[in-house]
């Protein structure tokens, strides 16, 4: 991700990379990248999907949505 230091500065967040070696702290990311895999299989054009979906499926991730809502997503 060669522009971090300009996203960063941008949105006002801290970006941490993984120490190279050291699988142990890639964990949490590679769940969360199986679980993105259940609605975006890969090579999935994210042009195609719009900014409501995406977020519905980031409230889901997240806990906050009710389960009934869950289902239409899928």
């Amino acid at each position: 991700m060669a522009c971090h230091p300009e996203l960063a500065r941008r949105l006002k967040i801290d970006i941490w990379f993984c120490d190279p070696h050291a699988p142990w702290q890639r964990g949490s990311n590679e769940n969360t990248n199986g679980l993105l895999r259940e609605f975006m299989p890969k090579g999935t054009d994210l042009g195609d999907a719009s900014q409501t979906w995406l977020n519905d499926v980031a409230r889901l991730m997240n806990g906050d949505l009710p389960p009934g809502n869950a289902l239409a997503l899928m």
